[in-house]
Formats: C-alpha cells, sequence, structure tokens
C-alpha cells in the first residue's frame, strides 16, 4: 500500500480542488490519501463525492498552532498540527477551526499592507483573485509576488524579508495551543501528528522537551518523512519517536503547483496507519467505489 497523509487543495492553500486531488491521488498509485487543508474540512465533501475506485480518504485537517515560549518571553513558535479521523461537528474543534478561519482574512490583509509599505505592488484585488474560495494564506500572497516579479518562486518568499515567521511582512494569526489542539482533536474522536517539527528552514524548531510534552499529553505521532527534513533530521525524529512511544509517519505535503512536492513523495507505513485508523473513533476512512 502506497498512503500519503498529508495534501492541501483550494479549500486551503492548494491548487488542485478537492476533486482534482483524489484524481491526482490514484494517478499517482496512492492506496490512501489524507485531506488535511488548514483548520477547514471544507474540501471533504467534494473529494469524498469524486473519489475513483480503489482510493481510499482518511478525512482531517492541519491545525494552525503556537506553543507559547517557555520563558514567558517572546512570541513563542508557530507549528502544524496534522488531525486526523476526527468528527467534524464536534462543537469545541469547531469552534477553534472558525477562530482561525475568521482571523485569516485580516491578516492577509495586514500583509499585503506591509508589502506595500516595503514598495512590492501587490493589492489584496490580487491576493483575494488568487485564493479564490480557498482559505487565504500566504501562500496566495507569496503567489502573488511570484506574479509580480518580485520572487522567483513561492518558496522563496518565505524568508526572513519578506514572509517567514517574524519576516519584514509577516503578520501573527489566532493560533491554537498544541496542547489544547490535541485534547480538542483526541475529543473529537481523533488522531493527531505532529506536522514537520524540525522544519527549520520555515523557523520551526521545537525543543525535544516539548515534543515530550506532548507526547505525555496524548500527541500520537510525529511527521518524519517530509521534504523539509533531510536525512540525519528524519534519524533524529526516529530516535525520538523510539523513545517517547508515539507514532511515525510519512507524507507528501502536497500543494499541486504551488510546491515542488509531489504525491506520494513520502509515505506512510501500512502498519502505522493502520494503527491511526485502529485509534481513530470520530470517523472512519471513505473507500472509493469498489473501493
Amino acid at each position: 500500500m502506497r498512503i500519503d497523509l498529508h495534501t492541501h487543495s483550494t479549500a486551503s492553500d492548494g491548487t488542485d480542488t478537492p476533486a482534482e486531488l483524489v484524481r491526482n491521488a490514484a494517478d499517482a498509485g496512492l492506496d490512501v490519501v489524507a485531506l488535511t487543508d488548514h483548520d477547514t474540512v471544507g474540501g471533504h465533501a467534494a473529494a469524498k463525492a469524486a473519489l475513483p475506485p480503489g482510493l481510499t480518504l482518511v478525512t482531517g485537517a492541519e491545525l494552525s498552532c503556537r506553543l507559547p515560549a517557555r520563558d514567558g518571553s517572546g512570541d513563542g513558535i508557530s507549528l502544524h498540527m496534522l488531525a486526523y479521523l476526527f468528527d467534524p461537528e464536534e462543537p469545541e474543534l469547531a469552534r477553534e477551526r472558525e477562530l482561525v478561519r475568521d482571523d485569516r482574512v485580516p491578516r492577509a490583509r495586514g500583509m499585503v499592507a506591509k508589502l506595500q509599505e516595503l514598495g512590492v505592488p501587490v493589492t489584496w484585488e490580487q491576493v483575494a483573485r488568487i485564493a479564490g474560495d480557498g482559505a487565504v494564506g500566504r501562500p496566495h500572497i507569496a503567489t502573488a509576488m511570484v506574479e509580480l516579479g518580485v520572487v522567483p518562486t513561492v518558496s522563496d518568499a518565505f524568508t526572513p524579508e519578506w514572509l517567514a515567521n517574524d519576516g519584514r511582512a509577516y503578520v501573527e494569526k489566532h493560533e491554537l495551543d498544541p496542547f489544547d489542539a490535541v485534547r480538542l482533536v483526541k475529543a473529537a474522536g481523533g488522531v493527531t501528528v505532529f506536522a514537520h517539527p524540525l522544519a527549520l528552514k520555515r523557523g520551526v524548531c521545537v525543543p525535544e522537551s516539548a515534543i515530550a510534552e506532548l507526547a505525555a499529553a496524548g500527541l500520537d505521532g510525529i511527521e518524519v518523512d517530509h521534504m523539509d527534513h533531510d536525512a540525519p533530521t528524519r534519524d533524529r525524529l526516529r530516535g525520538i519517536a523510539a523513545d517517547l512511544g508515539v507514532l511515525t509517519t510519512g507524507s507528501s505535503d502536497y500543494h499541486g503547483s504551488r510546491k515542488t512536492c509531489r504525491l506520494g513523495e513520502y509515505t506512510t507505513d501500512p502498519e502505522i496507519y493502520g494503527e491511526i485508523v485502529r485509534r481513530a473513533t470520530g470517523a472512519f476512512p471513505v473507500p472509493g467505489a469498489g473501493g
């Protein structure tokens, strides 16, 4: 089985519609794909309706979180938590997702204003056109910068000069405490996996002590095999996971044409996928017709 547990569609900041994503996943030879748009389940219905034979859909989301600074100073560390197979109607988790989504437009407008102050002729109308019906975010602003010739690629916009965490045009957003995220997802019958926890080029370097505390609080796993982790980092994370007794996953973090990663570029072991499904009680994987 080939299993990819981290993808995005136009419901957030991917370029494939949910229907296109599941068709492309089948064409890429995947057996299981998880749709994990940022802070929204808005693409699930369309993905289920278009699910090809032989492909299983895992419903999920990637939750925006912030780990508070341990010494009480600074802004803490922004991070992402993958949530799988939770009940999308559970009210407390649904309310938190809505708070994050509601903050996205004013935040994006703030980043556009900062870029304009820095001499970049981006407009809100341009960013809104790129985002379409999706939950607007930094990748849409980065795409606008590519259109204007300010940077050559979306990734080149995520630097301290521009949109990286604490970059010149960065604006903070409402984010969940990751311990609350683990609690809420578990209460909704779901499973949590810490997404790309040591993605240094994103400015993410979470202390091992914090990962251990999250594991003690109920975190199910950490995403190890990911394009933002080099080989030594993956080895380090496997060691951490073994010490903590948590699961390890691999995923593409596919965003369509907005990133260079391919569907199925990194995958999850079938036994680990089976354990994720076994632990979930809020929802179940959806098999395609004939699956």
